[in-house]
């Protein structure tokens, strides 16, 4: 008799099997190496062709917090957060906790060695002795802690039905070959399920199955996919200081630049610097810029609050930067391993004065790519900085996706003038000639004498020279605004996704798209059709007012808690306010179907009422609708 129903109610026959259909979570503390056994599960299903994804879910201190891993596999190909039917629970000081949260019927493999008190006999239970299966295992100290995670990878290989060999080809992808780290790991996975096999009686209903649904598919993070198209966007210096979430993006830049940017005998044509703050690394972003090299830096909400006086500068010197802002929770230190779309108005109009800046919103990694190359050419064309917001979900979890396309136009210089044009045309920095608010530049190395132009962030007239003159300050300000409204027609466009006679309209953007589309199905099974609208980019172009025109009421659904695109959005479009609805969160995770579901009923039963909610006081104030 095997031990599957040691603790809990035995099912000798299963009701049903779900097969490709669960999330499950994995719960252990920070530093002990459960990254990597997370990772060889992750992959083991990708590469079983089964649509799945991974969230890690982890503390802001080096070693010792709990964190917890929440995988999500469905053959529908949902893969936003969802509540664990299964637990893998390693770590004692949630074990209590983590079990309780299982709903009824779900499935709990846990690290025998740890007490274990629970009265739940709604749960099948399969206690793994972790100590008992390493005894014969040749590592000492701190390996063998870390080593001890690929035990309850083979226990969960055996009870989902995922071969070994597949589990191999796991680990040889997570370790790059290394035949010495793969063997060591891949012992103790061997032994824990020939122990599994012959000593758990399996008594739930979950397990996997070869599909086809991940074929040409790749999987990588947000902020690998970013750093990548950066590099293919011609991004030769970047300037940054650590800070979570954002770190990563600087690390895959090292390894991408290293392959993909040299000269002909192998030298390298790029310069990656860790400045001493985030003041620093931007200034040395502007002054790149300036000087005609594509720079970037990655940072997050706090970095951006320090980066501000140089993104001011570098808006009215105009002169390009692109920077990555992966959100996180805040304000100031907040939560920095969380989630969030807290920074949208800030980024907005970072700056002090009229300050207004263009904004990508990438959703997945493919829009990471390509907002990679696309923000470094709408900064040259538009002269200006611009910023891309991540977040964290995107930025540090792994993802499928389309492989990439290569960029398909040469990069986009914009209104770059040689000498020749300097000497045939005549140059004046700050002057609108062709009425797009865009001004022609030059450059350093520029050989003709009259294409030098000082950059300063103080009053300047067209010919880029110092000005107190009011008429020099509003018209060079008003230029601006005709650059900005330029922008709106160089952006990348909102998805609209549109269904007549829709119950219910949507606006979204970034990470939040998951969820919504989940719960747009689900709804559709419910006899609710919805209508949704997904934000790609600031300034908004002309088809998101039409989308909201053609909708007595809008939800606006996003990561935060006072609704800060919904302000932009009003802000744009005073005569479309009262129909944009405000619907926030912000507590740190990902968005869940069932919670989308959950408010879009709950509007459903209020009827449209021609006010505007202040986001801020609740109270609200009757406008023409």
């Amino acid at each position: 008799m095997g031990v599957g129903h040691e603790l809990g109610r035995h099912h000798s026959e299963w009701e049903r099997s779900v097969v490709n259909d669960f999330s499950m979570v994995v719960a252990t503390a920070n530093g002990t190496g459960s990254q990597t056994a997370n990772l060889t599960l992750l992959r083991s299903f990708f590469k079983m062709g089964i649509p799945v994804h991974g969230k890690n879910i982890f503390p802001s201190n080096i070693q010792g917090l709990p964190t917890w891993y929440h995988i999500r596999v469905s053959h529908e190909g949902y893969i936003s957060r969802k509540p664990p039917e299964m637990l893998v629970a390693f770590n004692a000081a949630t074990l209590a906790e983590d079990v309780a949260s299982l709903p009824a019927g779900g499935v709990c493999v846990h690290n025998a060695d740890l007490r274990l008190s629970s009265d739940r006999t709604d749960l099948t239970y399969y206690p793994v002795p972790v100590k008992e299966l390493l005894k014969d295992v040749d590592v000492k100290g701190k390996i063998k802690e870390y080593i001890a995670n690929m035990t309850y990878v083979g226990v969960v290989a055996h009870l989902l039905g995922v071969s070994l060999a597949t589990i191999e080809e796991a680990l040889a992808h997570h370790f790059g070959g290394r035949q010495k780290l793969i063997d060591s790991n891949l012992q103790v996975v061997r032994l824990a399920h020939e122990w599994a096999r012959t000593s758990l009686e399996k008594t739930d209903p979950y397990r996997v199955e070869p599909l086809d649904k991940t074929d040409g598919l790749i999987m990588m993070t947000g902020n690998e996919a970013g750093a990548l198209g950066a590099v293919y966007g011609g991004a030769s210096l970047a300037a940054w200081y650590p800070i979570t979430p954002s770190t990563s993006f600087i690390d895959a830049l090292r390894e991408f630049l290293p392959r993909l940017r040299t000269g002909p005998a192998g030298e390298p044509t790029y310069s990656v610097v860790q400045a001493e703050d985030e003041l620093a690394a931007i200034g040395m972003v502007v002054g790149a810029g300036w000087a005609g090299a594509r720079a970037v830096t990655a940072t997050s909400g706090p970095g951006l609050s320090l980066m501000a006086e140089f993104l001011g500068l570098a808006y009215f010197a105009e002169v390009p930067a692109v920077l990555w802002d992966i959100q996180r929770v805040g304000p100031s230190t907040g939560l920095p391993t969380r989630t969030s779309q807290g920074d949208v108005a800030f980024a907005y109009g970072v700056g002090h004065g009229d300050t207004k800046h263009v904004v990508l919103l990438p959703s997945s990694i493919e829009e990471c790519f390509e907002f990679g190359y696309t923000a470094h050419d709408l900064a040259d064309t538009l002269q200006t900085p611009v910023l891309v917001l991540s977040d964290l979900d995107l930025g540090m979890n792994n993802w499928m996706g389309r492989p990439f396309e290569y960029p398909s136009e040469p990069l986009k210089r914009g209104k770059v003038l040689s000498a020749e044009q300097v000497e045939g045309l005549g140059f004046q920095r700050y002057k609108d000639v062709d009425g797009d608010g865009i001004t022609y530049r030059t450059l350093p190395g520029n050989e003709n004498p009259a294409a030098a132009w000082f950059g300063r962030g103080t009053g300047h007239d067209e010919n880029a020279r110092y000005s107190e003159r009011s008429e020099h300050w509003e018209g060079n300000m008003n230029r601006l605004a005709v650059k900005f409204r330029t922008a709106r027609t160089l952006v990348p466009g909102a998805i609209i996704d549109e269904t007549p006679d829709s119950d219910v309209a949507i606006v979204y953007y970034g990470t939040t798209r998951y969820a919504i589309e989940e719960a747009r199905a689900r709804l559709a099974d419910m006899g609710l059709s919805l209508s949704l609208m997904r934000l790609r980019a600031l300034p908004i172009g002309e088809e998101v007012g039409a989308f909201i025109a053609r909708h007595p009421r809008v939800m606006l659904i996003e990561m935060n808690r006072d609704g800060q695109l919904t302000a932009i959005l009003r802000d744009d479009l005073p005569e479309l306010a009262a129909r944009i609805d405000p619907v926030t969160s912000l507590d740190g995770m990902p968005l869940t179907a069932e919670w989308v579901i959950e408010r879009v009923l709950e509007r459903r039963q209020t009827p449209v009422s021609g006010t505007i909610t202040d986001l801020r006081s609740g109270s609200g104030v009757e406008v023409p609708n």
